[in-house]
């Protein structure tokens, strides 16, 4: 999978409260979510933000609550990956399980604004403002086979109707 966007940059510890904050969590609707999202963190983020941009972040992203809202608002932004040097596993986990991608990644000499190109079976994110490539593991195909059928209870629906049973 090949993505190509324009980067939001964050820090550490952007915790789950800070994707989407809790007064926000009486609804579960992605179009109201998307209005909130990282509104603590950047006030203009849900107005600026394209389908396929990225989110960039330091270490520890999505710490906090077990909440799915934080990866669903960020999904619903139309932002095409997380790269961060690390996650919370929950929200990791959470990630792949609505289908929105995230990689590890030293993220130091990237900057908001940047466009980046990420070749996820390769590893590989291309700094194209500063000429740079930064490596990354690629995306296990189990994982990108979640991403690609919109998260796990879609891609279950489609093995299911396959019949399939891997």
């Amino acid at each position: 999978m090949i993505l190509k966007g324009k980067v939001f940059k964050f820090g550490d510890n952007i915790d789950t409260d800070a994707i989407i904050p809790a007064r926000y969590l009486n609804s579960s609707d992605p179009e109201e979510l998307k209005k909130h999202c990282m509104e603590d963190a950047d006030a203009g983020f849900a107005s600026n933000v394209k389908k396929g941009d990225l989110i960039v972040a330091g270490g520890n992203f999505g710490c906090g609550s077990s909440r799915e809202h934080a990866p669903r608002a960020i999904k619903a932004c139309g932002v095409s990956a997380v790269i961060a040097k690390s996650f919370a596993r929950i929200f990791y986990r959470n990630s792949f399980n609505i289908g929105l991608l995230i990689l590890e990644a030293d993220t130091n000499e990237i900057d908001s604004g940047d466009i980046l190109a990420v070749d996820t079976g390769k590893g590989e994110i291309k700094d194209i403002s500063k000429g740079v490539t930064i490596r990354t593991k690629p995306v296990p195909k189990f994982m990108a086979d979640l991403v690609s059928a919109g998260g796990l209870i879609e891609h279950a629906k489609k093995r299911i109707k396959g019949g399939s049973r891997k």
